[in-house]
């Protein structure tokens, strides 16, 4: 499509094209979003201008999305500038209108999207019907969770599943490692990587001498640096002292501690940060993901360690079978990987400042408007029905945040929109009140503390208004965390923080 031509092919065209050729171009200016590789959105903006002649023909009709998820699109895409300019109607009806719910973290955000993807199958509809859509690749985690707890198929449209990734692989390799220096597997996928100038020559002569002695990979590394050459003795020795640096099973930091220590130990995080354009910046992205999911594990055996029972975990998630491509499963992808295909029942996740749009793009006009654009392309893969889901809180990256709602849904007009609320109640921007809806999943399945339950609102005596996200410790020791409307989040004991449900 012509609005992802780069430079060179534009340059290429108007040369071949010369003074007399008759060029048609197809293309759509409002769902260019491939800038991070090189494409121009220039491109199609200035094609009359520099084809003089050239005539405009508008096709506005669209036959498959309902009037009022047209009209979203159509409100959150005029707010770019320079843009060619249309406005898409059908002739199907208005249709319902657009779900909006906020979880009060991603967890209850991802079993939302799961029960509602339950209710369609049980309603006689195909699970395949269903797009879970995310900007950044690093939210599939969190999704994937819910919906193998509650036995729901899936795929991942264009990429692998979250612990089938490289970068993941690499960094459970150097975890396993610290379990045992005797894991062969893990020791090969990581001896080089990152790159630390050891080569395939290197690590044959290892393979060789393990086989050849009955010994671990491990113990053929520790032998064999005397005979080796200066240069792959020296990278080889430094591999051995960087494993046996890191920290031990038995280690007193916490799960996520030990493994943000062990990626910045291995190098890791910085060799995929050098990595060009979003590829980099995905896998980045992803690894801290990682440390997010050892921040949420919980062990069940209090005589195992948690490294190892996270590990066995992890095995088990990547060991689930991944639907087969004729198996009536749920889709998940990329915003970025979802152009050209639609669905019935679309989930558009993690709609909030600094996700979708991406922290990155925020401060920059061009990316911005580029990130407007890949809302369009969301909203528009809807056929039927949409759902907009966001977090009051979510670890994103390893890293707790409490970000409001995206400027992108506060551009959608309230008539188009309706809102979910469940039985505990959760906090959403004032501006969607007009349509509301009690939500029929019931009880948050929570146990309450205080007389409190998670995602309700509350109000105290100095912070003003907030919503509960988590409680820990019992009795006189028990604490809450509410995040306040004004003051952000705060944690509180219980006994004296007197709050008054809203």
């Amino acid at each position: 499509e012509f609005q992802d031509t780069n430079a060179i092919q534009y340059a290429w065209l108007r040369m071949l094209a010369g003074n007399k050729a008759i060029v048609t171009a197809v293309g759509d200016d409002d769902q260019s979003i491939y800038g991070w590789r090189g494409a121009r959105i220039e491109n199609i903006q200035h094609f009359s201008r520099d084809f003089k002649h050239a005539r405009t023909v508008k096709l506005e009709q669209n036959y498959r999305s309902t009037g009022t998820i047209l009209a979203a699109a159509n409100a959150v895409i005029e707010r770019n500038a320079e843009r060619l300019g249309k406005n898409l109607w059908t002739d199907a009806g208005d249709g319902e209108l657009i779900s909006l719910y906020a979880g009060f973290n991603e967890q209850d955000e991802a079993r939302f999207i799961g029960e509602r993807i339950q209710e369609w199958a049980s309603s006689g509809n195909l699970r395949s019907e269903v797009g879970i859509l995310y900007r950044s690749n690093a939210q599939s985690r969190v999704l994937e969770e819910a919906l193998l707890r509650l036995q729901i198929p899936y795929r991942i449209y264009g990429g692998h599943r979250f612990y089938e990734r490289a970068e993941i692989k690499n960094a459970i390799a150097y975890l396993r490692l610290i379990l045992s220096r005797h894991d062969d597997t893990a020791l090969e996928r990581v001896i080089n990587t990152p790159t630390r100038g050891i080569g395939e020559k290197t690590v044959e002569r290892l393979r060789e001498r393990a086989r050849a002695e009955n010994i671990s990979l491990w113990q053929a590394a520790e032998k064999i640096i005397p005979d080796l050459p200066g240069r792959a003795a020296n990278a080889v020795r430094g591999f051995v002292d960087l494993i046996n640096g890191l920290p031990g099973e038995g280690s007193d930091l916490c799960l996520h501690e030990l493994t943000e220590r062990v990626f910045k130990a291995s190098g890791l995080v910085d060799f995929h940060g050098r990595e060009k354009g979003e590829r980099g910046q995905t896998r980045v992205e992803n690894l801290g993901e990682l440390v997010t999911a050892c921040k949420a594990f919980e062990p069940e055996d209090e005589d195992q360690s948690t490294l190892r029972q996270f590990i066995d975990a992890a095995a088990l998630d990547a060991g689930e079978r991944q639907a087969d491509s004729d198996e009536d499963a749920v889709q998940l992808m990329t915003l970025h990987s979802a152009k050209g295909l639609e669905f019935p029942l679309v989930f558009l996740a993690g709609v909030e400042e600094n996700l979708f749009p991406h922290k990155m793009s925020v401060e920059e006009p061009g990316r911005l408007e580029e990130e407007r654009r890949l809302c369009y392309v969301g909203i528009t893969r809807a056929m039927t029905k949409l759902y907009i889901t966001f977090a009051e809180a979510r670890q994103l990256y390893g890293t707790e945040t409490f970000n409001p709602v995206s400027r992108f849904v506060r551009d959608i007009p309230t008539e188009f929109i309706e809102e979910v609320r469940l039985s505990a109640s959760v906090s959403r921007p004032t501006s969607y009140a007009k349509n509301t809806r009690p939500g029929s999943t019931g009880s948050l399945n929570e146990p309450a503390v205080g007389g409190l339950d998670l995602g309700q609102r509350v109000v105290h005596g100095i912070f003003g208004e907030g919503i509960v996200l988590n409680f820990e410790g019992k009795g006189a020791h028990a604490r809450v965390q509410v995040n306040f409307d004004q003051e952000g989040a705060k944690w509180l004991v219980l006994q004296y923080a007197k709050l008054q449900v809203i």
